[in-house]
Parts: C-alpha cells; sequence; structure tokens
C-alpha cells in the first residue's frame, strides 16, 4: 500500500469495447488505502475492497489499465476463497451489491463484479510463498548460492524445474520496492515459532489442493503467495488468492523445464517495457493497447480455464 498513481484520468478506457478503471472515489466513503491494484474502504466496522485495472511493473504502477483485470483478481479470488472453505476461513464476507450497506449501493456500476466486502483483520506482516518450481528470484539465488531462502536444494536443478517437493519461502511485505526473502528462522525471530510453523504448514497445504486441482485443469501452479491474519483470535486466510498477480500460472501443453514459461500473467507487459528499454524510474510509461488488450486477455483465459465459467 502507499504507491503513488499515475497521472491519468481515473476512470477512462482502452477503448470502447473494454472499459478500464484506474481509480476509485466513493464520495463520503472513508478511503483506508489505496494499492498497487486495489482501492480499500471503511464501512461500517468493515472493509470494502475494490481491485481496479491498475497494472504494475517492476514496482511501478502504469499508466495504462488492464481491461477487465480487476474483475478477473476479484472473481478469482471469490472461486478459490470457496474452493478452500475446509481446509481455513478466510476474511471473505459477500461480494452482492445488493448485500452491501446501503450508502454503496449508487456505486453500483463501480462495484458489481470488481469488489468484495470482507471483515477487518489484524494482518500478519509477512508474505507467505509457495514455491514447487524453480523460477523468479528463486532461480537466481539458487543459480548463485544452490539455495532458496536460505534452504539448500538439490544440485543440477534446471530452470522451471519442479522441486522434489513444494517449500516455503516467505517474504517481507515491502510498502514500496521490492520484498526480501525470509528464512524460516526469520519468520520465527518476528512472529514465534507456533505461528511461524502454522503459517509453513497452512501454506504449503493450501498450495498443494490448489496446484492438484489446477493440474486437472491443464494449469501447473509454479508458485504463489498468500497472506494471512486474525479475527478475534482466529487465523484467517485474506487478501487475494491464487490470481494470475499473486502465482505464475503455467499451461501443462508446453511446459518444458529449462528455461522461462509461457505463463498466463503480465509477461506481455515485462517484455515490452523491455523492448522500450524503460530505466525503471518515474514516471511509468503508457501500454500500446494491443499489449494491454492482450494481457487482459491472458487474465481472462486464467480464469476461463481454472473455473470453467465466463466472467
Amino acid at each position: 500500500m502507499g504507491e503513488s498513481l499515475p497521472r491519468s484520468k481515473p476512470e477512462g478506457s482502452v477503448n470502447s469495447k473494454n472499459p478500464v478503471l484506474l481509480e476509485t472515489n466513493l464520495a463520503g466513503i472513508e478511503l483506508r488505502a489505496r494499492g498497487k491494484v486495489r482501492d480499500v474502504y471503511h464501512v461500517d466496522g468493515r472493509l470494502l475492497i475494490v481491485a481496479t485495472d491498475r497494472i504494475s511493473a517492476f514496482d511501478y504502477i502504469l499508466a495504462t489499465g488492464i481491461p477487465r483485470k480487476g474483475a478477473v483478481l476479484n472473481q478469482l479470488s471469490i472461486f478459490w476463497f470457496d474452493f478452500l472453505r475446509d481446509l481455513t476461513p478466510t476474511h471473505f464476507l459477500t461480494a452482492n451489491v445488493d448485500e452491501y450497506p446501503e450508502p454503496l449501493h449508487r456505486f453500483r456500476d463501480r462495484l458489481e463484479g470488481r469488489s468484495m466486502l470482507v471483515k477487518r483483520a489484524d494482518m500478519v506482516e509477512i508474505e507467505c510463498v509457495a514455491r514447487g518450481y524453480l523460477s523468479g528470484s528463486g532461480w537466481k539465488e539458487y543459480r548463485d548460492n544452490g539455495t532458496v531462502c536460505g534452504i539448500r536444494l538439490p544440485a543440477g536443478l534446471k530452470e522451471s524445474g519442479k522441486l522434489p517437493e513444494p517449500i516455503f519461502t516467505p517474504t517481507t511485505k515491502a510498502q514500496t520496492g521490492h520484498d526480501e526473502g525470509l528464512s524460516f528462522d526469520g519468520v520465527v525471530s518476528m512472529v514465534g515459532r507456533d505461528l511461524a510453523t502454522r503459517l509453513r504448514d497452512l501454506t504449503l497445504k493450501i498450495y498443494d489442493r490448489a496446484a492438484r486441482y489446477a493440474e486437472t485443469k491443464g494449469v501447473i501452479i509454479a508458485d504463489t503467495k498468500f497472506e494471512f491474519g486474525f479475527i478475534e483470535g482466529e487465523l484467517v486466510l485474506g487478501d487475494e488468492v491464487l490470481t494470475p498477480d499473486s502465482s505464475r500460472f503455467w499451461p501443462a501443453a508446453t511446459y518444458q523445464p529449462g528455461g522461462p514459461q509461457v505463463s498466463f500473467d503480465k509477461q506481455f507487459v515485462r517484455d515490452y517495457l523491455e523492448s522500450i528499454h524503460w530505466n525503471k524510474q518515474p514516471p511509468a510509461p503508457g501500454l500500446p493497447e494491443e499489449i494491454a488488450a492482450k494481457t487482459g486477455e491472458k487474465y481472462l483465459q486464467a480464469y476461463r480455464v481454472l473455473t470453467g465459467r465466463e466472467l
């Protein structure tokens, strides 16, 4: 939370067929925070979370939104909250605008499909990451040191290769800039051994359940991150869950270890930004319509494949 937004119209469109919502301003409703993607409001002791179409890359919010991205993130999280309900309680209450407090009803056009009402939780300041495959920063650390977050791994693993078993590789929760990797002992020093063990075990249990399900849909969940918090003393799953923003989703049909993979995420965006040699300093550039549209389709494809539904 706390990143500055790009200077662009709060509500505009990539084109008339693909409306894009970059920012919400709900008059009379208390704004708690704006994150890279979500706007969060206080409402009657609960939180309203609105997933906008903002997209970030290299730690900066770009000036162009991605069509329907917020709806994908919101609806996919709701799908997973329901799917995992027997494994863990969550902060989710409802996504039906009719069930929201009455003052929110006049904002239906901005809330329908891209928002949820949740319980307020005292969040644990740790990103709980599960990795089943060796990619991204994990691959870089392994290549240099043979470890990931201090966990020694067998020699000879390939980039994008499947790990012998999933591992817990938590990070700090940076308000700006990069999250920093933590060892398990680092988590213990922050929250105590009992909670650290619960976070690790629940993270791996959720990952295992979701990864096995995704395999039946032809999707590999290479890694993902979760956030947990406490509500009246009970540990609950919060924030977003198993979305293309918080996970690496790879099509199983094209999977080939030994290099980067085709993925259901913002790789089109990263590749474009590298191609224009952006110095990764503000102001963040905008995106061509084609890049935004292709990225939006990747997000929609992830939703369709994993849920079996149309958005």
